[in-house]
Formats: C-alpha cells, sequence, structure tokens
C-alpha cells in the first residue's frame, strides 16, 4: 500500500514538473511594436488627466501635457461598454492613444442603475458636446475639430453611430471614423431593454465605418456589427470593414477574443483618482436642477451585464490589443483623416498581420473583409412599415 502511495506521488510530482517545464517553454506572445501603428508611442510623455463637468455629468479628458501641436490634437471620443464607467478598464488603450498624440474624451454617459439605456445617446451627446466647448480655448488639449473619430464597445458602438448620425443637428463635429468594437446592446425593439438606434442613414457618406469583433461569443456581435454597417445605409460599401480577431493558443498566455478582449486595464487611468477642478460660484447658483428620478427596470444591470463587466474590469493588455485593435484603429484614423477608403486599408499588409509567437510560429492573421449586407429597407416597402411597428 504504501509502494503505490509513493509510486503515486513519484507520478504526480513527476507531471507537475514536465508541465511547469513547458508552461516556461511555451511560446511568449509578440511584443508591443516600437513604432508606427499599435505601437508604444512617446514614452516620456506626461499625460494630463481631467474631470470635467459636475456631478455624474461628467467627461474624462486625457491628452500628453505641454502645448498642442499647431494645427491641435486629434479628438478621440471613448464610448465605454454598459456599466464600465471607470477609463481604467480601457487604461491600456486610452495610454496608447494619449502617446500618439490623441485628445481622447471618455464621457460618463450612464449612472450604474439609475440611467436608461434609450437616454444614453442624448447624455453622451450633450457631454461631448459640453467638454469640447470647455477645452475650445485650452492650448494643451487644443481639439482639432476637423479630425475627430469615435470608438465605441458593446454598447457604446451604437450610441456611436447615434451620435454620428446627430452631429450636425447637436452641433457636434462630424466623425471621419466610426470604430466599434465587438457592438452590442442594441434595442431589438421600441418597448425592449438598450440602446435605441436612431435613423442611422443620416451618418455622412464620407464617414469610414470599422466593426470589429473576435471569434468568441461572436453570434451576438456579429449580427449588431452587420446591423450597424446596413443601416449606416448612405455610406458606400467601400468606406465599410468587417474585421475578426482570432483566438490562438499557440503560446502562453493564449490569446483568447471574446467580447472583453478590445478592454486592457490600467490603474493609472482610475477615474476615482481623478478630481475636477474647483467650481465656479455662478455655476453653482445658476445650474438646473435635475429632474426628479424615476427608477425602471432597465436602469439595473442584468446577471449577464454584471458577468461581462466583471470581465472586462480585470482584462488584460496582450498582442489582441496592440496587434489587433489599436493597430487596426489606428491604420483607419489615418486613412480616414487622409481620405482614404477601405479597400485601401485591405491593401495594407500591416492590418492582418498579428507577427510571431517567440519561436517563429506565426499568430492568427485577422480575417478582414468588406461586408456583404443585405439591401436596405426602402421607405414606403411593407417591410419598411413593418420595421416600424
Amino acid at each position: 500500500m504504501r509502494l503505490n502511495v509513493l509510486r503515486g506521488s513519484l507520478a504526480a510530482g513527476l507531471i507537475l514538473a514536465l508541465a511547469g517545464t513547458q508552461v516556461a517553454q511555451a511560446a511568449a506572445p509578440p511584443p508591443q511594436p516600437a513604432e508606427g501603428p499599435g505601437s508604444v508611442g512617446d514614452r516620456k510623455a506626461t499625460i494630463v488627466k481631467r474631470l470635467l463637468g459636475r456631478g455624474s455629468a461628467t467627461t474624462f479628458a486625457f491628452h500628453a501635457s505641454g502645448a498642442a501641436p499647431e494645427a491641435g490634437r486629434p479628438v478621440a471620443v471613448f464610448l465605454h461598454g454598459w456599466g464600465v464607467v471607470n477609463p481604467q478598464s480601457y487604461g491600456g488603450w486610452i495610454d496608447h492613444l494619449t502617446r500618439q498624440g490623441w485628445l481622447v474624451l471618455y464621457p460618463r454617459f450612464q449612472d450604474v442603475n439609475r440611467t436608461r439605456p434609450a437616454d444614453a445617446p442624448g447624455i453622451a451627446e450633450g457631454l461631448v458636446k459640453a467638454a469640447l466647448a470647455d477645452l475650445a480655448a485650452d492650448i494643451d488639449a487644443k481639439p482639432d475639430l476637423g479630425r475627430v473619430a469615435v470608438i465605441g464597445h458593446l454598447a457604446g458602438a451604437p450610441i456611436a453611430f447615434d451620435m454620428a448620425a446627430d452631429a450636425r443637428s447637436r452641433g457636434l463635429p462630424v466623425p471621419k471614423l466610426i470604430f466599434a468594437a465587438a457592438p452590442g446592446g442594441i434595442a431589438s425593439g421600441p418597448k425592449s431593454r438598450g440602446i435605441a438606434l436612431t435613423e442611422l442613414s443620416g451618418i455622412d457618406p464620407s464617414t469610414l465605418i470599422i466593426t470589429m469583433v473576435g471569434d468568441k461569443d461572436t453570434r451576438a456581435a456579429d449580427l449588431a456589427a452587420k446591423r450597424l454597417l446596413r443601416e449606416a445605409s448612405a455610406v458606400p460599401i467601400e468606406r465599410k470593414l468587417f474585421v475578426r480577431a482570432l483566438s490562438d493558443d499557440h503560446g502562453f498566455p493564449a490569446l483568447t477574443a471574446t467580447l472583453a478582449a478590445p478592454a486592457g486595464t490600467d490603474t493609472g487611468y482610475d477615474g476615482g483618482a481623478i478630481k475636477p477642478g474647483p467650481e465656479p460660484k455662478e455655476a453653482a447658483k445658476d445650474a438646473p436642477k435635475p429632474p426628479p428620478f424615476r427608477w425602471s427596470a432597465d436602469m439595473a444591470l442584468t446577471g449577464e451585464q454584471q458577468t461581462l463587466v466583471s470581465q472586462i474590469n480585470v482584462a488584460r493588455v496582450d498582442a489582441l490589443d496592440y496587434l489587433g485593435f489599436w493597430k487596426t484603429f489606428d491604420i483607419a484614423a489615418a486613412a480616414a483623416f487622409a481620405g482614404s477608403d477601405a479597400n485601401a486599408m485591405k491593401n495594407n499588409p500591416r492590418l492582418a498581420d498579428m507577427e510571431r509567437w517567440s519561436d517563429g510560429w506565426p499568430v492568427k492573421r485577422l480575417a478582414v473583409e468588406t461586408p456583404r449586407l443585405a439591401p436596405a429597407v426602402q421607405a414606403g416597402t411593407p417591410a419598411a412599415a413593418a420595421r416600424k411597428r
């Protein structure tokens, strides 16, 4: 009996030792590029972190310190997933953008368990408009309203499309680029939970639209991405692109392209540590009182949403971020600001390339395709009438 126990212990120890050796010898993922799309950027820059607004109506603003270039800073409006109100959950991406010279606005359009999804697009639009007005004369921030991109993750994606469609009517700059990462949270009908889409045919035809999803939990994100691409009907097909990131477990740690993949925590961007400046007495005195609060069931996070928020809040930065989402956005922004289209992006050999594991094995490439969309529903047809009901 003792001999059998000893043999079992030795076998178990051998297995653990072999497993540890395999982990130690596993191929490492490719590092972040030193330059170009998805790269580190200016590591020496000090990042300015500001909170604009008061109460729950606030926007975080991030940019490198010092005077902005003469042309100003390009503006990235970052619209978070439902329930992910702390910018630290996307701190890795925000840090990348600021070190590439962007002014990043992170409107906190949701007061968790107190904001209705139907109200979120209007709140986000108002916050961005107020933030741009606050920063208009700031020589360090200096937003360039001719170079604006909107990034949306999950429920932030349909809000990004609504914002682009409403831009002219709400006095907002028309974005050159909409980048939807793992889109979701779209209301399926007038009384359903989720973000209600406005008439997306109002999006400017010159806009470049990129939707990007992972290959895990794909059905919902795929359907949302294709719906958003389809309903932005004024934008020609050559200005739209559908990109899929693929999971890869060849090395360690494995790359897993889930709904939480676009997030990457950096505690240096903890919103709780960023305090607003002093409020002018006149502003406090004359500020309008908010309407009385009325609770509704769609304000509360569902169990699935709570689980997803937890996953996002602990997501780490990996190669799917800097070689996938960040690099794709960087290439898209350069194309959009130069007036190029999605075909130019597809012809860029760097776009799909995810580089190599440390043993030389290639990381699975991004799948890049021009979306195949069903014909848009024409006004006045029975199908259009049915959609309105």
